[in-house]
C-alpha cells in the first residue's frame, strides 16, 4: 500500500500544496518564502524519512504566523490520510536528541486523540523571518489536525537556532519510528481495534 497523500488548502491568508510520502528517503522540495521554516521543514524530511514537497503562498507582508501555522495544518491533515487505518504502525516514537548545548525530548502517539505538551520555553528571538516561538504554532497544528499526541520538552538549551532545530530533528526521529512499520503486529496498533 502506498502511503502518500496530497494536500491543497487555499484560505484569504495562505495557499498550500503539500505532497508526502511516509515511506520515501527523505528527499525534500520547501518553498514557504520562509528561509528558516525551510531549513527546519527540509531538517524534518530528511530525518523522518518522509519525502516531502511543500509550496506555500501566505501573507508574509503581515509576518509568518499564517504561513507556518497552515503548514502545520496541511502537514497534520496529510499525516492522518496516508496513514489510513493505521494497520501496522509502531504508532509510538520517542526520542531524546543533543545539538550541542542544547537537548530536547519528544514523544509522539499516534492514537488518534490530537494533544501537545509544549514545555519548550523559546526566546522571543528572530531566526532570519522566523520568531522562535513559532515553532510551537506549527507542532500544535500538526498535532490538532493530524490527530496524534505530541509531547516536547526542551530539557536545555540557550542558542535558539539550536533549540528550535533540535525540536524539529526530535519530532522527525519521533515520528519516522511511529509511522514505521511493526513487523510483530500487522494490525491495528490498539485494544479498541481501530485509531
Amino acid at each position: 500500500m502506498n502511503r502518500i497523500a496530497s494536500i491543497n488548502r487555499k484560505t484569504a491568508e495562505t495557499q498550500i500544496d503539500l505532497k508526502i510520502n511516509l515511506d520515501g528517503t527523505g528527499v525534500s522540495n520547501i518553498d514557504t518564502g520562509i528561509g528558516f521554516f525551510d531549513h527546519m521543514l527540509t531538517l524534518l524530511s530528511k530525518h523522518s524519512l518522509i519525502d516531502l514537497d511543500i509550496r506555500a503562498v501566505g501573507d508574509l507582508h503581515v509576518d509568518a504566523h499564517h504561513t507556518v501555522e497552515d503548514v502545520g495544518i496541511c502537514f497534520g491533515m496529510a499525516l492522518k490520510q496516508a496513514l489510513a487505518d493505521k494497520a501496522g504502525i509502531r504508532r509510538y516514537g520517542s526520542m531524546i536528541l543533543p545539538m550541542d548545548e542544547t537537548l530536547v525530548t519528544v514523544a509522539v502517539d499516534l492514537g488518534g486523540r490530537p494533544f501537545c505538551v509544549w514545555q519548550a520555553e523559546l526566546p522571543c528571538e528572530m531566526l532570519g523571518a522566523f520568531n522562535a516561538p513559532l515553532a510551537e504554532e506549527f507542532w500544535r497544528s500538526v498535532s490538532s489536525a493530524g490527530l496524534l499526541n505530541l509531547h516536547v520538552i526542551l530539557n536545555y538549551g540557550r542558542n535558539s537556532h539550536h533549540m528550535v532545530e533540535a525540536i524539529f530533528k526530535g519530532a522527525a526521529r519521533a515520528l519516522r519510528h511511529a509511522i514505521e512499520a511493526d513487523p510483530r503486529n500487522p494490525g491495528i496498533p490498539s485494544t479498541k481495534g481501530v485509531l
